[in-house]
Formats: C-alpha cells, sequence, structure tokens
C-alpha cells in the first residue's frame, strides 16, 4: 500500500493518470484507490481541470452519490467558484494531521493542511 509520501512532488501533467504524473482528478482516483482501498473511479481522461463544464459535470456525477462530510482521511474535495468544479483533492493524515493532496500546475502534488487549504479557496466541499 501507497503513502502519502509517494506522492508528494509529483509532477503535475494535465490529462495524467500517474503513476509518475497527475492533474488533480487522477491524483484523486490514484490516492483514493492506492491509499484507501476505494473503488477506481471513472478515469475522464479526455476531460481536463480546465474544460469547466465537462469537468463539472463530471464531478457531479461522482459527488451526487457521495455524502457531504467534514474533513476525514480518504475524503473527496471539490472547489467551487459558484456551481463549477474548478479543483479536486482528497484528504490524507500526515504525524496526525489532517490535510488535502492535490494538484496544480504551478505547485505540482502538495499536501497543506485543512485551515490552510480551506483559506485558499472560497467554496469548499467534503465528500465521502
Amino acid at each position: 500500500m501507497k503513502s502519502v509520501n509517494d506522492y508528494i512532488g509529483l509532477e503535475y501533467q494535465d490529462g495524467g493518470r500517474g503513476p509518475d504524473k497527475y492533474d488533480c482528478w487522477g491524483l484523486v482516483r490514484a490516492v483514493r484507490s492506492e491509499m484507501f482501498g476505494g473503488s477506481l473511479l471513472p478515469s475522464f481522461g479526455t476531460i481536463r481541470p480546465t474544460m469547466c463544464v465537462e469537468f463539472t459535470r463530471h464531478c457531479n456525477e461522482v459527488c451526487d452519490v457521495l455524502q457531504k462530510c467534514g474533513p476525514e482521511p480518504g475524503a473527496l474535495v471539490g472547489i467551487f467558484r459558484g456551481k463549477v468544479c474548478t479543483h479536486v483533492g482528497i484528504v490524507v493524515e500526515i504525524d496526525g494531521l489532517l490535510g488535502v493532496l492535490d494538484t496544480t500546475s504551478k505547485t505540482n502534488s502538495r499536501w497543506m493542511s485543512i485551515p490552510d487549504f480551506d483559506r485558499r479557496y472560497l467554496k469548499v466541499i467534503y465528500y465521502k
């Protein structure tokens, strides 16, 4: 089983589905499956996070079958601008602290504490 350290610092790639490069959706689906034993989410390989309408539609398909929750290990994180999903991440724990693992073209994959992550975005929703 992989640990969060296996993902931190990996290079961002638009459409990346791993194992060495990911976009935000690719990272979430890999971590959910490889660290938390969840079923592998659909790839949506042709949909990029920059394709806001399509990305939102596909994220909503997944989130509609999940429940909203607070931050907890394995929770998916949706970042919204109004009703548009602009980014996703996943909650992981490091040394007893919860944070969000995500990746962007500017940061590559990183871990950020929940309070720091939530402050960066206007609307953050957690799903289990």
